[in-house]
């Protein structure tokens, strides 16, 4: 899986250095170039956000235990492709010196002060929109964090039931254990009294045998 993500990486960069390469160009493209070169980056950039949804499939599939180098790689390609998205965007409302002149015309002063207005309300857009996907980003990347937290809480669950079996099973044995000790000490018990009763018993007998059978002495006789 580690080489599958690693060449989704190596795609990503050497697109993304394509891609901020053109985006410089664009401003001082002719207007029919530029037209063909922003659509050439959105194409790419197309290519990179599917890369980038690729690699974050294969994190997915990576272990919790062993996922956090790889999201913290993830998060960096993430903010990496936002940045060349906003940048993209300032390099198509940046004129060309042309488009620029041809605003300014006669009444270079009035346009000019036209121009400096837009631009400081499509900068003052733009800075809406970075604020926005930076909260985006943020709000992506703690959900992500707040899944890798349930499934790390889900297979500790697991793992705590898999142990609290087997602690059951160990309880289960040793009381078994513990009843099967107990039968062989009460049958020991048994047969170690009736070994000293027959014992007792055939002492009794041999006492009542000599008794019935007295010897005698045969030296006393003579």
């Amino acid at each position: 899986m580690s080489s599958d993500f690693e060449g989704y990486e190596q795609d990503f960069a050497v697109l993304t250095a394509e891609i901020t390469g053109k985006i410089a160009r664009v401003p001082r493209l002719p207007p029919d170039e530029k037209k063909q070169m922003v659509a050439n980056v959105e194409k790419q950039l197309e290519e990179a956000r599917e890369l980038l949804e690729q690699m974050d499939l294969e994190v997915r599939e990576i272990p919790p235990q062993s996922r956090g180098m790889y999201s913290n790689r993830m998060r960096s390609y993430k903010q990496e492709m936002g940045k060349l998205e906003t940048d993209f965007k300032r390099s198509r409302i940046a004129y060309s010196d042309e488009v620029r002149n041809e605003l300014l015309g006669d009444d270079g002063n009035s346009s000019e002060n036209q121009l400096i207005k837009l631009r400081e309300e499509r900068a003052h857009l733009l800075d809406n929109t970075e604020r926005l996907e930076r909260s985006s980003r943020r709000l992506e990347a703690g959900y992500q964090i707040a899944v890798e937290t349930e499934q790390i809480g889900q297979e500790m669950l697991e793992n705590l039931s898999h142990d609290r079996e087997k602690i059951q099973r160990a309880r289960e044995r040793l009381r078994e254990t513990d009843a099967n000790l107990g039968k062989s000490s009460r049958v020991l018990t048994g047969m170690l009294r009736s070994q000293s009763l027959t014992h007792f018993l055939l002492g009794s007998d041999e006492g009542m045998n000599r008794n019935k059978n007295p010897q005698v002495d045969i030296t006393l006789l003579w």
